[in-house]
C-alpha cells in the first residue's frame, strides 16, 4: 500500500484539493482507496462522503484519533492524508512514519513561501527525511503563468531543495468539483484534459 502525504503549515494552500485529486485519480484507476482526513474542519470527509454513491468512491477515515491507522481496511491499496492545517513536523510524526511520500502544496505570494520554508526547515530534521528514506515533494498551485509573480515564485521555487513536481493552473473548477464530491479525472472535455496534463508530473512521481 503506498501512502501519500500532503501537509503545509499555511492554511489555504489548496492542501484539501490535492488530497481529494490524488485520492479520486487513484479510486478512478481501480486502486482500493482510502482518505485519511487529519484536518479537524473535515473537509475532505465531507468530499468523500458525496462521492459515495460513486463506482470510485473513497473510504474516508478520521485522522484526528490516534489510533487512525486502526480502521484502515487490510486490502486498501492506496492511502492518501489530508493533513491538519497549520500542522507542523512535530504535529505530523505519525502520518510521517507512515508515508511514502509528503506533498507540499505552494502558493506564489511572499507570505505563503515564507511560511513553507519555514515548515520544509522542520521537516528535514525528521529522521527518514534527513536518511533521504521519504521524499518530499512541492506543488506549485493556483499558478497565473502569464503573471510575473507566478514565474517568478516558480523560479525561487526550484532553487529550493526539493524538486517541484507539479505546476498546477489557478480555477475555479476546483472549487466546484470539491463542492460535488468530484474531481478533473471524473470529466474527458478538452477543457478539462488541458487541466488534468497539469497533473501528470505528480502523477509520474508519485509513481516512482
Amino acid at each position: 500500500m503506498k501512502t501519500v502525504l500532503v501537509a503545509s503549515s499555511k492554511g489555504g494552500v489548496g492542501k484539501t484539493t490535492i488530497a481529494t485529486h490524488l485520492a479520486a485519480q487513484s479510486a478512478l484507476s481501480g486502486l482500493s482507496t482510502v482518505l485519511v482526513d487529519a484536518d479537524p474542519q473535515a473537509s475532505s470527509t465531507r468530499w468523500a462522503e458525496r462521492r459515495a454513491g460513486l463506482q470510485s468512491a473513497v473510504l474516508p477515515i478520521d485522522g484526528t484519533r490516534r489510533s487512525w491507522h486502526k480502521a484502515v481496511p487490510e486490502d486498501a491499496q492506496r492511502l492518501v492524508i489530508d493533513a491538519a492545517a497549520g500542522a507542523m513536523r512535530d504535529d505530523l510524526d505519525s502520518h510521517l512514519e507512515a508515508a511514502d511520500a509528503v506533498v507540499v502544496p505552494v502558493q506564489p505570494s511572499v507570505l505563503d513561501m515564507d511560511a513553507t520554508v519555514h515548515f520544509l526547515n522542520s521537516l528535514a530534521k525528521h529522521p527518514r527525511v534527513r536518511k533521504g528514506q521519504l521524499r518530499v515533494g512541492l506543488v506549485g498551485n493556483r499558478l497565473k503563468p502569464w503573471t510575473n509573480a507566478s514565474q517568478q515564485a516558480l523560479d525561487l521555487l526550484k532553487q529550493w531543495p526539493y524538486p517541484v513536481v507539479a505546476q498546477l493552473r489557478d480555477s475555479q473548477a476546483y472549487v466546484m468539483l470539491t463542492g460535488l464530491g468530484k474531481s478533473l479525472f471524473d470529466y474527458q472535455s478538452a477543457q478539462v484534459r488541458d487541466h488534468q496534463e497539469d497533473w501528470q508530473p505528480l502523477l509520474r512521481w508519485l509513481k516512482k
